[in-house]
């Protein structure tokens, strides 16, 4: 391949994963991103520019922050193909939490789907979600009971929202939840930027014996734009081991048991 072409490839994979860091870590500085991409300050601040033009980063003095804001949230297209080993990683390790004959509640999300996938491995569940993936899924390959929330479908996120979603949950009791996270910090509890989203994951928390939270790196420490619970209100967080060590030390302060999983390969 012409060198030329080999290096604008490269550079545009940067430029993509220097908008990603900083959409995860809500800012980045020149001097950090030399280090980790072993390029010159004058290159960095070349794509930051570029970047910043194109609406994507907002250029500060020394770095960039993310332009992302707290009602931000990625569709289902858009979240199955971010940190797909991580979230499989940790649907493993939330499997050990389910015993045969429970019933359990599976969130909206694509971690929450990957932990669907393993349930053929028992013959006797009861499962309840919102997420028409999960439902569709569970039908299709397994003989547990599945009970799906209905309400109207939320456009681009393949899941069911309103009244009638809430009016199906808010008389069904699960012995072990499994949630998804959007926003994940120990002192600011756990966000989302749906309203109506906020209102289902409130249910199905107060109607769960034992609450247990999916959620891999990305999210801890983002805040979104409505709270739906405090995170003492969680019994067990999983993670993957790209988890920040005193992010996860707060969690613990808090009285939850905090699990950090190897990324498998």
């Amino acid at each position: 391949m012409d060198s030329c072409l080999e290096q604008g490839m490269f550079a545009e994979e940067r430029k993509s994963r220097i908008v990603e860091l900083i959409n995860e870590n809500e800012k980045a500085t020149v001097t950090e991103l030399c280090t980790l991409f072993d390029v010159s300050r004058a290159t960095i601040r070349n794509d930051l520019n570029e970047l910043d033009e194109k609406g994507l980063i907002k250029r500060t003095h020394g770095g960039a922050i993310s332009t992302q804001s707290v009602s931000f949230e990625m569709n289902y297209v858009e979240r199955e193909v971010r940190f797909q080993s991580e979230k499989e990683s940790i649907a493993r390790q939330a499997v050990k939490y389910i015993r045969e004959g429970d019933c359990i509640g599976l969130d909206a999300g694509s971690t929450t789907y990957e932990l669907a996938k393993l349930l053929s491995g028992f013959s006797k569940l009861k499962i309840v979600t919102y997420d028409l993936n999960i439902a569709a899924y569970l039908d299709t390959n397994t003989e547990h009971t599945v009970i799906l929330a209905g309400g109207e479908i939320r456009k681009h996120f393949h899941y069911l929202t309103g009244e009638a979603a809430l009016r199906t949950l808010q008389d069904l009791y699960c012995d072990v939840l499994f949630l998804a996270g959007n926003g994940v910090d120990a002192q600011k509890g756990l966000t989302t930027p749906n309203l109506d989203t906020a209102r289902i994951k409130r249910c199905l928390i107060a109607n769960s014996r034992h609450k247990i939270l999916l959620a891999d790196h990305s999210k801890i420490n983002n805040i979104s734009f409505t709270k739906y619970a405090d995170v003492s209100e969680i019994d067990v967080f999983i993670t993957d081991a790209g988890a920040d060590q005193k992010s996860l030390e707060a969690f613990e302060k808090r009285d939850v048991e905090v699990i950090a999983v190897e990324t498998a390969g």
